[in-house]
């Protein structure tokens, strides 16, 4: 479950104290790792992965209620937000949008100078990427939001020297504000991963492995991207056409000139995990098949059948990560079209893979996915951001695959179809069994995480402020210790 799912009085979920509840209950179920969904700011459809940053924190998981204990926002501004009619279930990004930054403003300017020296060694600690960022983000509201290779000024455009010097000095106190928010959000999660911590929840990250066109990373490192002499890429990312799709899936992410990163020795890369790395106990690596090979869409392209195959960096790459994180455990996102050269570089980084349960019932197939041909290296899903619930799954299969669903996992109406596939995970060789908070909730699709093929109206669950009870906490608790997980 995701930040931004939790409860809370300021219309998304934060890191204050209904995350270290959640860590709470999650250690009173005996459950040991909490996933969430990347923690970066998320831009253009409210996505986690389509970040205008690589490496910030989103500032919309910034507790206001923690902020009003320091003496950042006065009681008058968080009894106003409190008033204000909220969605308890639903995120309104929207509303989001027009008002945090404001709140956010009037705490900058109440701590900035108090916090200031610790604000300095924050940036001491994060120089690689902060300035960037903070500039990068005083410029878009400068420009009106526009993305930064539609600026006026082709000086900051092109992040020459003298447009850094320019604008960092015309847009100071947007920087430093900028800044600010970060060392908040970076502060707030050094508490509540030491909470985590301390009651025995590790968490999982989740990096994507892409970055979007309109982001600090391509403006700032573009000598990293394929992109022509007018910034604009050459190729973007996606998928090939399949059984699902006819035109395939156009992601539109600048690709990486994988052969500049190698001879950096990979150091964005090694940067930004660097900050996954104090974030968190382990990390999923988004669309790890892309590390073997990726799909490359021509730039400007309506569809994907266009694309073609390009090698990525392979061992070189994994190689790198282990040599700089030895003790950062690494999941493989390996979902999607496999081939024999993915799968033998998912053997040879000796990363686990993962399994859904929602891919392995198709009534008169085999697959990978069904429980009975697992190794234990490897994690267990009930489905993932992208896939429906359980409750949605079942009410959109088809009868053949329900009888065969029902037949391999003994499932019956007395138990719950959805603890029944959530007992088929916990009994798997699985190392790792994951299971979507709104499965243990019983929830349907209309609580779904993500339409993949939807552009509106995702990332919007919230679980409700007494929804995890006691009751549900012990019969988890229960069915874990009877697998021995």
């Amino acid at each position: 479950m995701h930040i931004s799912s939790l409860p809370s009085e300021f219309g998304i979920g934060t890191l204050g104290d209904e995350a270290c509840k959640f860590a709470d209950r999650l250690a009173m179920a005996g459950q040991r790792v909490w996933q969430v969904l990347p923690l970066n700011q998320t831009g253009y459809g409210d996505s986690p992965y389509q970040s205008v940053s690589a490496f910030a924190g989103n500032p919309y998981f910034i507790d206001l209620a923690r902020l009003g204990e320091k003496g950042l926002l006065p009681r008058r501004v968080l009894d106003a937000l409190r008033e204000m009619p909220s969605d308890e279930r639903y995120v309104d990004y929207g509303a989001l949008y027009k008002t945090r930054y404001e709140i956010l403003k009037i705490a900058y300017t109440a701590g900035y100078n108090t916090d200031s020296v610790r604000v300095k060694i924050f940036e001491q600690e994060n120089e690689y990427w902060i300035h960037d960022y903070a500039l990068f983000m005083a410029c878009k509201k400068h420009f009106g939001q526009k993305p930064w290779y539609e600026w006026d000024d082709e000086s900051i455009r092109n992040h020459t020297k003298t447009g850094i010097e320019k604008y960092s000095e015309l847009l100071y106190n947007d920087v430093c504000f900028y800044t600010y928010i970060q060392y908040l959000f970076f502060e707030q999660y050094r508490d509540f991963k030491n909470y985590t911590e301390s009651v025995g929840v590790s968490m999982l990250g989740d990096l994507p492995i892409y970055c979007a066109y309109d982001s600090v990373d391509v403006w700032a490192h573009r000598e990293l991207f394929l992109l022509d002499s007018e910034n604009r890429p050459v190729w973007v990312a996606g998928v090939p056409p399949d059984y699902f799709s006819e035109d395939g899936q156009l992601w539109g992410n600048p690709l990486y000139d994988w052969e500049k990163l190698k001879k950096t020795s990979y150091k964005w890369w090694i940067e930004r995990i660097k900050v996954a790395d104090r974030l968190f106990d382990a990390v999923r690596i988004d669309h790890f098949r892309g590390l073997e090979s990726y799909f490359a869409i021509p730039f400007g392209d309506k569809n994907a059948r266009g694309g073609h195959w390009e090698k990525g960096p392979g061992m070189s790459f994994i190689r790198a990560l282990k040599r700089n994180f030895p003790k950062l455990d690494i999941i493989a996102e390996d979902l999607g079209i496999l081939t024999d050269e993915v799968r033998k570089l998912l053997s040879d980084s000796g990363f686990p893979g993962m399994r859904v349960l929602q891919f392995a019932f198709s009534a008169g197939s085999h697959s990978t996915y069904q429980p009975h041909v697992y190794e234990k290296n490897c994690v267990c899903y009930t489905g993932t951001h992208d896939n429906n619930t359980l409750r949605g799954w079942f009410d959109e299969m088809s009868e053949a695959d329900k009888e065969y669903a029902r037949d391999y996992m003994g499932l019956s109406d007395t138990e719950g179809y959805e603890f029944g596939v959530i007992r088929t995970g916990m009994q798997s060789v699985a190392d790792l069994f994951m299971a979507q908070m709104q499965d243990y909730l019983c929830l349907g699709s209309e609580h779904r995480m993500n339409v993949p093929s939807r552009s509106e109206g995702n990332w919007r669950f919230r679980m409700l402020k007494d929804e995890f009870t006691d009751t549900l906490a012990e019969k988890i608790k229960k069915m874990t210790y009877l697998y021995e997980r």
